[in-house]
């Protein structure tokens, strides 16, 4: 949804805007291109990976960090305020098809799923040092398996016996639980579980979206674009009450007390057309909003 996303930021030619999550450089060119001799545009990435991307052109700076640093490096490269923020979250095409990530139920490789490639925690590590109750945690609410607790124990008497290294071990650690006829859609969500829990997702994306707020412009446009119910509801919940559960606060006026105003009703999904190009497309739904 590359036209929407770049409608919903309404760019201004001579604007600042921050590209969150650079990855293959695709929304950070299309920006540009909108932009004149005085636009700015700041990308975020913390994949080493995304360096081989970087574009060159004076207006464009790459920042190899999560984007739960959003606000210390705008104020950093003197970005504040700036006009528009765009969130493509998710893992990336490129991330999935590296087999050596680990991120994907298609390949053997050893279990990663580390989008910074310098952290300490790996999939691996999660699958053999959590206990079963952490285990059954992620498992439940990040991946929201319904047998999490079954699973879980399974993970823990199957590592006692020898480690799981590799994605066909934890395959075959597991094969009893995963229901017939929903293998993928069932390990999709065991991957989605793990990759949340090591890349801490949820946490930075609280962080982030708090952070945007404060950087954003009077006027400025929040684009997100997510791919699963956890990631949505975060999104939904701040642009519409400023917070992530509860109900919205109201000022001493009785006026909402939130700073944002979504653009559109609901979410923003993928026309037919769009998803038989690309698959992905289908869970990806994109919140616009404009700051007050």
């Amino acid at each position: 949804m590359l036209a929407e996303c770049i409608e919903g930021l309404n760019i201004r030619p001579d604007g600042t805007y921050v590209d969150v999550t650079f990855g293959g450089g695709g929304h950070s060119r299309e920006i540009l291109k909108h932009l004149n001799d005085y636009g700015k545009l700041l990308a975020f990435d913390q994949d080493a990976d995304a360096r081989q991307n970087i574009i060159d052109d004076k207006r464009f700076v790459l920042i190899d960090q999560n984007f739960r640093y959003l606000k210390n490096f705008c104020r950093l490269h003197h970005a504040i305020p700036v006009d528009g923020v765009l969130a493509d979250l998710g893992v990336s095409s490129y991330q999935f098809d590296q087999a050596e990530r680990g991120f994907s139920i298609r390949f053997d490789a050893e279990l990663d799923m580390r989008m910074n490639q310098q952290s300490a925690l790996s999939a691996k590590e999660v699958v053999n040092n959590y206990s079963e109750a952490e285990l059954h945690r992620i498992f439940g609410i990040y991946g929201e398996i319904k047998n999490a607790k079954s699973l879980a124990n399974t993970i823990v008497t199957a590592r006692l016996n020898a480690p799981i290294v590799t994605v066909a071990d934890l395959k075959n650690a597991i094969e009893n639980r995963i229901p017939r006829g929903k293998e993928n859609k069932y390990l999709a969500q065991v991957f989605q579980a793990l990759r949340i829990e090591v890349n801490q997702e949820l946490e930075a994306l609280k962080e982030f979206l708090i952070q945007s707020a404060e950087v954003l412009v009077s006027g400025g446009r929040l684009v997100v674009m997510s791919y699963h119910s956890l990631e949505d509801r975060l999104v939904k919940n701040f642009i519409a009450k400023g917070k992530f559960s509860g109900e919205v606060e109201k000022d001493l006026y009785g006026n909402d007390n939130k700073p944002f105003d979504a653009v559109s009703r609901g979410a923003i999904t993928a026309s037919e057309e769009e998803i038989g190009k690309n698959n992905r497309a289908r869970s990806a739904k994109l919140r616009i909003a404009v700051k007050k």
